[in-house]
C-alpha cells in the first residue's frame, strides 16, 4: 500500500469529522473570491465611485476575512491533530517514520484545502452575480450592470488560501516532530482533575470577574469625556479580563460549591453535564472567552451596520428636514421652482427668516468637549411650521436647541441649561428646555439652531443690533424652502437641483439619502457576510470540540447503557451540558454587545432598538443551529456506544 492509498483511506475514514470544516472553508473561499471579484470589477466601482471607495472597502473586508479564516483553520486543525493523536501513533508503530507520517498529513491537508479552493472558486463564479444583485439592491441601484470575469480575483484568492494551507501544513509538521509515542497515545486521556480551590482567593477572583464586567458596562455608558480614548481601552480590557475570570474562576468556583453541597453525589444528569465541564473548564476558558468576546464584537458590528442601514431615511431627514433649501437668494429658488413647474412636479415653497447671533452656553451644563462659544441661528417656530415642519412651539423665555452634528454631545447635556445670546454689547439670556432631534435647517447651512416662540423672536430682532457675528457677516438671513408633494418625484427634482447648482458640494434630501444608502448598504453587505463567516467558524469550532469530547466519553456512555440507562436518560444530562457550552458564550456575548451598541447609540438620532433586536435574533438562531447539530451527534454517539 502506497502513502497516497493511506491518505485516501484516512480521508474516507474521517469524512464525518471533516464535512463541516470543509463546508466552512468553502464558504470562506466563496466570500473572499466574491469580494475580490467586486473589488476588481471596474463596472461595479464606476457605479458607486462618486459616494464611496468600494475598492478600499472590499480590500479591508478581504483582510478581515483572511484573518477570520486563518484563525479558524489553524484552530480547527489543532483540534483534529489532537483527536487523531492515537492514529498518528499507530502509523509510527507499524513502521512509518515521522517524516512519512508528516507527508501523509500534509498531502491529506493539501487535498482537502485545494478541493475547498477549487469548489469555492467554482461556486464563487456561479454566485457572484447573485451577490452583485444583492449589493446593488442594498445600495439602492436599480439599473442593469454586468459582472465581468476576473482572473486577478482568482489568482489573489488562490494565493491567499494556498498560504493558509501552507501554514496548517507547517503546523502539522511541527506537531508530528515534537510529539512522542507515549504522548500521542495518552493525548486523548489528558484531563483535569478539579482541585479544591483556595476558598478566599477563588471567591475574590470570582467576584472580581463579575465586577470587572459590570464596571465595563457602567463605563461604556459614561465614557464621553476628555478621556474617551482611554475609557474605550479600559472598557475593552475590563470586559475581556472579566469574561476570562468568569469562565476560568467564577463558573469553576460555583460548580465546586454545587459539588460540595451535594457531597460528591451528583446523580446522572450532573455527572453527564457538571462533571465534564469541571474537568475541562481550565482548558476551555481560553476558547470560550475568545468566542464570547468575538461573538460580542460580531454582534455589535452586525447590529450597528443594520441599524445604520435601517435608519438611513430617518437619519437623513433629521439632518435635512426640508427637501430643498436655498441660502443664496430668492432668484435661485424661483429658477428652481420654475423648472419643477415645467416638469409638472407639484411643490410647496416658503421663506424662513433666521437671526444670526453669538451664543455662549452655560459651562456648568456643557460636556467637556463642547465648545461653549458658537454662532447660533435663531428661528421662530411659526415660520418653521408654515414651511411644513412639524415642531412644537416653545414656551415664552424658553427655547429648543438643534444641531445634528453635535447630537452625540448634546445627549449628555444637563437640562435645562442657559445660553447667552449676544450681538455687539447687547445680551439676552435664554433657557433651553430641550434638545431637539436633528436640525430645523438643512445641512450644511444649519450650524447650531435655536427655536423660539414668534413673539420672542421679534423681541430678539429688536434687542440684538445688526453687527458682525462669529464667522458670519449677515445678521438677518432668509432661507428659501421647497418641498416636493409627491415623494415619487424626489429623484427627478433632485436631478434638476443638482444640474441647476452644478456643484458637487450642493446637498438636498434625496441626493444625501441615496449617498447614505450606498455607503450603509455596502457596510451591511460586508458586515453581514463577515459575520456569517465568523458565526460558522466559531460554531464549527465548538462543534469540533464537542465531537472530540463525545468520542472521549463514548466508553462512559457504553457503561451507562450496560447498567440499564436509556438513551433519553443519558441525553438529558448531555443536553444540559450543551446548553452551557453554547448558551453561556451566546448569553454573555449578547450582554456585551447590548452595552456596546448602547455606548455607540450616540451616533444615531433615531431609535435603533428594532434593528438591533432583529440582527441579534438572526445571529442567535443561526448560532443555535450548531447546538442542535452537536446534540444530534451526541445522540448518535450514545446510541452506537452499546
Amino acid at each position: 500500500m502506497t502513502l497516497f492509498d493511506l491518505v485516501i483511506r484516512s480521508m474516507r475514514k474521517n469524512i464525518k469529522h471533516y464535512y463541516l470544516y470543509f463546508f466552512a472553508l468553502i464558504l470562506s473561499v466563496v466570500l473572499y473570491f466574491v469580494f475580490a471579484t467586486l473589488q476588481y470589477d471596474t463596472a461595479v466601482i464606476g457605479k458607486t465611485e462618486e459616494s464611496m471607495n468600494m475598492d478600499s472597502a472590499f480590500k479591508a473586508a478581504g483582510i478581515l476575512l483572511i484573518f477570520i479564516a486563518g484563525i479558524f483553520v489553524v484552530y480547527a486543525n489543532a483540534i483534529f491533530l489532537k483527536r487523531r493523536s492515537r492514529e498518528i501513533g499507530l502509523y509510527q508503530l507499524i513502521g512509518l517514520t515521522k517524516g512519512a507520517v508528516a507527508r501523509l498529513l500534509i498531502i491529506e491537508n493539501a487535498l482537502l484545502g485545494i478541493g475547498a479552493l477549487v469548489i469555492g472558486i467554482g461556486t464563487g463564479l456561479l454566485v457572484s452575480r447573485v451577490f452583485l444583485l444583492l449589493l446593488m439592491k442594498l445600495v439602492g441601484y436599480e439599473g442593469f450592470i454586468e459582472l465581468s470575469f476576473s482572473m486577478a480575483a482568482i489568482i489573489q484568492t488562490a494565493f491567499v488560501f494556498v498560504a493558509i494551507i501552507a501554514l496548517t501544513s507547517a503546523q502539522m509538521l511541527y506537531a508530528v516532530y515534537r510529539s512522542t509515542l507515549l504522548g500521542l497515545f495518552n493525548a486523548d486521556k489528558k484531563g483535569e482533575h478539579p482541585k479544591k480551590p483556595r476558598t478566599f482567593v477563588s471567591a475574590v477572583l470570582a467576584l472580581l470577574g463579575i465586577g470587572l464586567v459590570v464596571f465595563g458596562y457602567w463605563l461604556s455608558g459614561n465614557m464621553m469625556n476628555a478621556l474617551v480614548f482611554f475609557n474605550m481601552l479600559a472598557v475593552l480590557a475590563s470586559t475581556i479580563l472579566g469574561t476570562y475570570l468568569i469562565f476560568r474562576v467564577t463558573i469553576s468556583w460555583l460548580f465546586y460549591q454545587i459539588r460540595m453541597r451535594k457531597k460528591g453525589h451528583l446523580g446522572l444528569n450532573n455527572s453527564l453535564s457538571l462533571a465534564p465541564l469541571m474537568h475541562r473548564m481550565k482548558g476551555n476558558a481560553n476558547s470560550l472567552t475568545i468566542i464570547t468576546v468575538l461573538s460580542a464584537m460580531t454582534l455589535a458590528m452586525l447590529a450597528g451596520a443594520y441599524s445604520l442601514y435601517y435608519s438611513t431615511e430617518k437619519e437623513t431627514r433629521f439632518a435635512m428636514p426640508f427637501d430643498f433649501m436655498f441660502e443664496t437668494g430668492e432668484d435661485e429658488a424661483k429658477q428652481f421652482t420654475q423648472k419643477l413647474a415645467e416638469q409638472d412636479i407639484t411643490f410647496t415653497e416658503s421663506g424662513v427668516e433666521t437671526l444670526w447671533t453669538d451664543g455662549i452656553i452655560d459651562t456648568d451644563a456643557a460636556p467637556e468637549w463642547l465648545e461653549t462659544m458658537m454662532r447660533v441661528r435663531v428661528i421662530s417656530a411659526g415660520q418653521l411650521q408654515d414651511a411644513g415642519l412639524a415642531i412644537e412651539t416653545p414656551t415664552t423665555k424658553t427655547a429648543s436647541f438643534h444641531d445634528s452634528s453635535l447630537v452625540w454631545l448634546l445627549k449628555t447635556m444637563k437640562m435645562p441649561f442657559d445660553i447667552v445670546l449676544s450681538s455687539g454689547e447687547n445680551e439676552v439670556r435664554m433657557q433651553v428646555s430641550e434638545v431637539g432631534q436633528g436640525n430645523v435647517v438643512n445641512f450644511p447651512f444649519s450650524g447650531s439652531q435655536l427655536v423660539v416662540e414668534d413673539a420672542v423672536y421679534q423681541q430678539l430682532k429688536n434687542t440684538l443690533p445688526a453687527v458682525g457675528v462669529i464667522g458670519h457677516e449677515k445678521h438677518l438671513e432668509t432661507m428659501y424652502v421647497v418641498n416636493v408633494e409627491d415623494d415619487e418625484n424626489l429623484a427627478a427634482a433632485s436631478e434638476i437641483f443638482q444640474h441647476l447648482k452644478d456643484d458637487n458640494h450642493s446637498f438636498d434630501f434625496y441626493s444625501m439619502y441615496t449617498r447614505s444608502m450606498q455607503s450603509n448598504g455596502l457596510l451591511i453587505f460586508i458586515a453581514g457576510f463577515l459575520g456569517l463567516v465568523f458565526l460558522i467558524s466559531t460554531g464549527s469550532i465548538l462543534y469540533f470540540k464537542q465531537m472530540t469530547e463525545a468520542e472521549q466519553e463514548k466508553q462512559s456512555y457504553a457503561t451507562l447503557r450496560q447498567l440499564g440507562f436509556t438513551v433519553q436518560e443519558i441525553m438529558r444530562g448531555v443536553i444540559r451540558k450543551q446548553v452551557f457550552v453554547f448558551g453561556m458564550p451566546l448569553l454573555i456575548g449578547l450582554f456585551h454587545s447590548v452595552f456596546a451598541i448602547k455606548a455607540a447609540s450616540f451616533m444615531f438620532m433615531s431609535d435603533i432598538t428594532v434593528p438591533t433586536s432583529i440582527a441579534m435574533g438572526i445571529y442567535a438562531m443561526i448560532y443555535l443551529m450548531f447546538a442542535f447539530l452537536t446534540v444530534g451527534y451526541y445522540r448518535k454517539t450514545v446510541k452506537t456506544a452499546f
